[in-house]
């Protein structure tokens, strides 16, 4: 029957929707990743240094959460010079924390 066929791949596409949306939801469930979206939202595009001093975590520690969150598609990095500067890609991501942390509620990041 035509229309089992087509509720099973409606059923296959959903599954891998929400397969994506948990995994997106594991990549930015950690402490510190959630910091640094929080501060990408706040700062625009920031550079591991400026990252670290504000976290108190060391420089290592950061880059692997961004590279963790680079690999999610949630950040990019865009090199100038010899600095990489990182900023926030994922809209949904940046719709989640805004609900998250009622950013739009006068909620300020004093990292």
């Amino acid at each position: 029957n035509i229309e089992v066929v087509y509720m099973n791949i409606d059923k296959i596409k959903t599954q891998k929707i929400l397969e994506g949306k948990a995994e997106l939801l594991r990549a930015i469930a950690h402490p510190v990743r959630l910091c640094i979206l929080t501060k990408l939202i706040f700062d625009g595009a920031s550079n591991v240094t400026n990252m670290q001093n504000c976290l108190n975590v060391p420089q290592s520690t950061v880059s692997q959460h961004l590279a963790k969150l680079r690999s999610a598609g949630v950040v990019e990095k865009t090199r100038n010079g010899l600095e990489i500067h990182y900023e926030l890609k994922n809209q949904d991501v940046r719709k989640i924390l805004e609900i998250l942390l009622n950013i739009n509620e006068g909620v300020t990041f004093n990292g």
